[in-house]
This record gives C-alpha cells, sequence and structure tokens, in this order.
C-alpha cells in the first residue's frame, strides 16, 4: 500500500478502539467513502506526531509510560514471592529436567 511500510502490532484499550470505530463511521457518512479504523489510528499518530512538544500529548505519554512500569514492577514481584511459598525443594525439582 505504501512505498516503504512496517507492521505493528498494537494492544489497545476496548474503550479507545471503539471511540475510533465511532469515529469511522462519521468519516465514512460525511465523507461517503469506507473509512476503516485502521486509517482513523494512522490518521491520528500522523497529527499527534507533528505536534511532538504537545503538552497535553506529553502528559499523556508520561502517563501511560508510568502505568507500565507499574504493571512491570508488579509482575516482577509476583513470581517472587510465589516461588517463596513453593520452597527450595520445588524450585530444585523444576530445574533438574526430570
Amino acid at each position: 500500500m505504501f512505498p516503504s511500510e512496517t507492521r505493528v502490532l498494537v494492544v489497545l484499550p476496548r474503550h479507545l478502539v471503539d471511540r475510533a470505530r465511532v469515529l469511522a463511521g462519521r468519516a465514512t457518512t460525511s465523507m461517503r467513502l469506507p473509512v476503516s479504523v485502521q486509517i482513523i489510528l494512522r490518521a491520528l499518530i500522523e497529527e499527534g506526531l507533528r505536534q511532538p512538544t504537545d503538552p497535553d500529548l506529553l502528559a499523556n505519554v508520561n502517563r501511560q509510560a508510568e502505568t507500565v512500569r507499574r504493571i512491570r514492577q508488579e509482575a516482577r514481584r509476583r513470581p517472587t514471592a510465589a516461588r517463596a511459598a513453593r520452597g527450595p525443594a520445588a524450585r530444585s525439582r523444576a530445574g533438574s529436567g526430570a
């Protein structure tokens, strides 16, 4: 479709995808052309990148980065607690290949 393209998998909350669907529907109605969610997301990314110093954009990026950091920290803590509950015997059996 484009001379130079890269495929990207993006995991999004359902409510954002629903909002993008609504926008695609409105655009389809007003333009009388088929507008997909992919077109909407591509346009939103492109418009957002045109304003890299926008305070709202930077605040959103910061909020998401902090959320990801918190989730990863919590995920690292959970397995450690689970391993400690199993005790040393469980760890040695798991690593022995038996």
